[in-house]
């Protein structure tokens, strides 16, 4: 067993948080690599969904999406009832059609801001991508191309007041860091006394 396979054993092994869901949170950083450790922690997990919050945010309100959330998403997944919720479409700049999303006994939520105060209540972990701001805004900005670099102006200057008034880092279980071999991963702030103090995952990662 791989220690990231050991990793999925211990957050199946966790008490649901959100109704019937554990709901575990990977947070970050833009650019800093939320969406590529969360698609490899969920194929450990035998593929369960993983909720991207690019589809919960929008232009108009790149952080301030709590209620939406929080009515669309956990309330009713909290009660045991499918979640319907419209995913943004950053193109169109506009919400698409419904999405049906099931109280499955695992989610994984991936974006900036998927630790914050309103949602920590009910996570059973949160996991935070231990990459610099300055280095993981750069590789979003190589990227996103140059097309993309006003719009990445208006995010780091909203991101960085995010995290200035609801910072997620000092209340992770994990902080998990991209190496040459694969992740590695210590203790958070806020980790438990039964989680693992130290494990490396090495397997099949090309060199970043």
């Amino acid at each position: 067993m791989t220690p990231l396979e050991t990793l999925a054993r211990e957050l199946r092994a966790l008490p649901p948080s959100c109704g019937p869901v554990r709901l575990i949170a990977v947070d970050g950083h833009a650019g800093s690599g939320k969406s590529t450790f969360a698609g490899r922690l969920a194929g450990a997990l035998g593929g369960v969904p993983v909720l991207h919050l690019d589809d919960v945010a929008s232009h108009a309100e790149p952080f301030a999406w709590t209620g939406r959330f929080r009515e669309q998403l956990l309330a009713p997944l909290a009660g045991g009832r499918a979640a319907r919720w419209e995913p943004y479409d950053w193109t169109a700049r506009r919400f698409g059609s419904a999405r049906v999303l099931e109280p499955v006994p695992l989610l994984l939520v991936e974006g900036v801001g998927s630790g914050r105060r309103a949602l920590r209540p009910h996570l059973a972990r949160l996991l935070w991508m231990e990459t610099p701001r300055e280095e993981s805004w750069a590789r979003g900005r190589r990227r996103d191309g140059g097309a993309l670099a006003g719009f990445w102006d208006g995010w780091e200057r909203a991101e960085a007041a995010h995290f200035a008034d609801d910072p997620s880092r000092p209340f992770a279980d994990l902080l998990v860091r991209q190496c040459g071999t694969g992740y590695e991963w210590t203790s958070g702030a806020g980790a438990t006394a039964e989680a693992a103090s130290s494990v490396t995952e090495g397997d099949g990662l090309p060199p970043v």
